[in-house]
């Protein structure tokens, strides 16, 4: 059984509304999501998104950390390429100075965008993902006590020793996690293909650190609870649809679900698809909870992040107070 559930919330547009309904429903689900026993709440960075209002990490951070009290609030992720390191320090060394116990910070190594974007955010068309590592060090020594003869040090930032995860899609992320000793989160709900071996790397290889003894993963998958099968397979579609607008090179917001998804994409279409969300746990509170057993038997994963691209935010709201209420 897992030990904890957590939120990752791409702060969803939805067909008709704006950033600004996004962004109020984002704090609304966190005060829920708090109240309900979830453990952390986390926003992605993803930019030229017409779907995602969460493109200013820090800021939508805090947001919902200035909302709630308790509850931990962070990043899943903050792409690093697409930042200086002193510059992530000081905005999370401001967080944690702010919230402070209850700032987390997950890194990638992806733009989070298209790679127009991409040049847009960097103003240089050659990737950074190679730096990562080397990138990923020197955020962590901007948290450390400030060193005899340091030149260069993040105000707010230096000692507070924010957490640091490393998120990953492949097995890249495993590697890197493993070395540093840190904890590690894949991104199950998009990238399903290599999660075991990238599990099997990360724990085969981790390396014990001042910040972790022992490998800790957390996994996201998408979750949708109703209270019948039927309700919750078809506020399933929106995302469904949603990925598929994102396969042809449409990305849009989010739009509202469909009865039968048979008219609106091919066969290859609907099994890519599928396949992708191969994970997901879909259903009746029961078969929800049934699913993310078998899903956690599987991976011994110590935390769940559970994403729920939901049209409805009323309906959002009571997916995941009934996933919280099946693991009570």
């Amino acid at each position: 059984m897992v030990t904890s559930l957590s939120v990752l919330d791409l702060s969803p547009i939805v067909t008709g509304a704006t950033a600004a309904d996004a962004l109020r429903n984002s704090l609304d689900l966190a005060q829920h999501a708090e109240q309900w026993g979830y453990l952390r709440y986390w926003v992605a960075e993803h930019h030229n998104m017409p779907g995602v209002a969460s493109a200013a990490t820090p800021v939508v951070i805090c947001h919902i950390a200035g909302g709630t009290k308790t509850m931990r609030v962070g990043a899943g992720g903050v792409m690093l390429p697409n930042h200086a390191p002193l510059v992530v320090a000081e905005q999370f060394g401001t967080l944690e100075s702010l919230f402070p116990g209850r700032i987390d910070l997950g890194l990638g190594r992806a733009p989070g965008t298209d790679p127009v974007t991409t040049f847009a955010l960097r103003r240089r068309s050659q990737s950074d993902a190679d730096t990562f590592p080397s990138d990923v060090e020197e955020l962590r020594s901007f948290f450390r006590d400030v060193a005899p003869g340091q030149i260069v040090r993040a105000v707010p930032g230096a000692g507070l020793r924010v957490p640091i995860w490393i998120l990953g899609s492949s097995l890249v992320g495993a590697q890197i996690a493993a070395e540093l000793g840190l904890p590690f989160s894949f991104a199950t709900h998009f990238a399903p293909d290599l999660l075991t071996n990238a599990l099997h790397i990360y724990r085969t290889n981790f390396k014990p650190s001042e910040a972790l003894q022992r490998p800790y993963v957390m996994l996201a998958i998408p979750a949708v609870a109703a209270d019948t099968d039927a309700h919750a397979r078809r506020m399933f579609t929106s995302l469904q649809q949603q990925m598929l607008n994102l396969r042809r090179g449409r990305p849009g917001q989010l739009p509202p679900p469909v009865d039968d998804m048979a008219p609106i994409w091919t066969p290859a279409e609907r099994e890519a698809i599928e396949h992708t969300f191969q994970y997901a746990a879909v259903g009746s509170p029961a078969r929800v909870r049934q699913t993310i057993d078998a899903f956690l038997a599987r991976t011994g994963a110590n935390e769940l992040m559970i994403t729920a691209q939901i049209y409805d935010h009323a309906a959002r709201l009571r997916s995941y107070e009934l996933i919280s209420g099946a693991f009570r």
